[in-house]
């Protein structure tokens, strides 16, 4: 889509693309975690960081894929234009429908980051 769809599309290619960077970043950052999280002096308290990077991949590819962002939804913005340059959603109906779309993001989000991190907790402890 290249336009603003209340509820469905909140982002241009520059926007999704940001997006992507951000899956990414969070992904490696994950990996790097989960090396931590691996060694033999870690704990399983110590194996919940892990969810920080998780939710921060989670959230990049969920809103990239749906093509819309979970910030502006819940702050009733759009953006088609260079990043940074938003503007305001139009009516209350299209605001509930973007800020309806954005929760279902973030629990989407929560739940990619709370499997991911429950599989590393559930690896056997190196001693």
């Amino acid at each position: 889509m290249s336009e603003y769809t209340p509820g469905t599309c909140n982002i241009g290619p520059d926007e999704i693309k940001r997006r992507k960077t951000f899956a990414i970043a969070g992904f490696v950052f994950f990996l790097i975690s989960l090396i931590g999280a691996l060694s033999p002096h870690a704990t399983r308290v110590t194996r919940l960081g892990v969810a920080v990077p998780a939710i921060l991949f989670a959230t990049g590819l969920v809103q990239a894929r749906k093509k819309f962002c979970l910030a502006f939804g819940f702050a009733g913005t759009f953006n088609f234009s260079k990043v940074g340059q938003i503007n305001k959603v139009a009516t209350a109906e299209e605001r509930s429908a973007d800020r309806a779309t954005a929760l279902r993001i973030l629990v989407q989000s929560l739940l990619i980051a709370a499997v991911m991190t429950g599989i590393v907790e559930l690896l056997p402890l190196r001693k």
